[in-house]
Parts: C-alpha cells; structure tokens; sequence
C-alpha cells in the first residue's frame, strides 16, 4: 500500500506527519474524501447545512471545499515533515445548487518545491458547473515539536 492510500484509508489524515489534514472545518461541513493522490484529489460536501439565506448553496461553502481539497493534493505533494499552507484562492460560481451534494475534483497544474497549484471543478449531483476555483499553496518544513 502506498502512503497516500495508506492516508486515504485511515480517512485522510489522523496522522499524516503528525497533521490532521481534514480540519475541523471540513468535518463539520460534511467534506468526505473520495480518492486522494499529490495529482488528484475528489471530495464531496452536502448542500444542506451549507446554504446562505435563500436556500442555495453558500459560495463560502464551495471555497471551503475547493480549498480543503487543494490543499490536501498539495500536502500530499510536499510530503513527509513538510506542510502545505494556502496563500491564494480564487473562484467562480457558475449557477446554484439547492439539495443533494456537490463533488469537487482538485486537479493539480503546478507542483513545485515551495508551491504547488491546483485546479477545482464543483459539480452538483447532475454533472454540472457549480464552481471553478484555483487554489496556491506555500510548501513548507512543518513546525518543529
């Protein structure tokens, strides 16, 4: 079993270099890990509990996942004893979405040594264009304990 499927298994991340690499803030949105590898990875989050006043999915809510995803390939990228820090995102809202889920698939565009880019489609349940964000990340050595 390679690390990252080794990560992916154990539900991304309990102990990932010591990192928690989900975050409290995805859990309590409802981000589950589809498939995670330093090239690609695919996540999905509920609409509901995720909405702004009107009932449609909030925009803050696709940047989390778009962010949340990033930066999970980007750590993935950097690897053991390094950490991946966002510095710069970006997105689109291309059209609503009300129930169901929305799927986003990060895609890496960039991997460097001290930044890694990606690119983040959000779909909802029917396939189609939620959002388009891209996300940069700074690599860097973790923290010393």
């Amino acid at each position: 079993m390679t690390e990252e499927q080794r990560i992916l298994a154990d539900g991304l991340g309990t102990d990932f270099a010591g990192l928690d690499l989900t975050g409290d803030l995805a859990t309590s949105m409802g981000i589950e890990y589809l498939e995670a590898s330093p090239e690609r990875v695919v996540g999905r989050m509920p609409v509901a509990g995720n909405t702004q006043p009107y009932g449609l999915l909030h925009g803050g809510a696709s940047c989390v996942l778009a962010e949340s995803l990033g930066s999970v390939g980007a750590a993935l990228h950097a690897g053991r004893g390094r950490i991946a820090v966002g510095i710069e995102i970006n997105a689109t809202h291309h059209r609503s979405a009300t129930s169901g889920h929305v799927t986003g698939v990060a895609t890496r565009v960039h991997g460097g040594n001290t930044l890694a880019t990606y690119d983040i489609v959000v779909s909802d349940d029917r396939d189609r264009r939620v959002c388009t964000a891209r996300l940069t990340c700074m690599l860097r050595d973790a923290p010393s304990a």
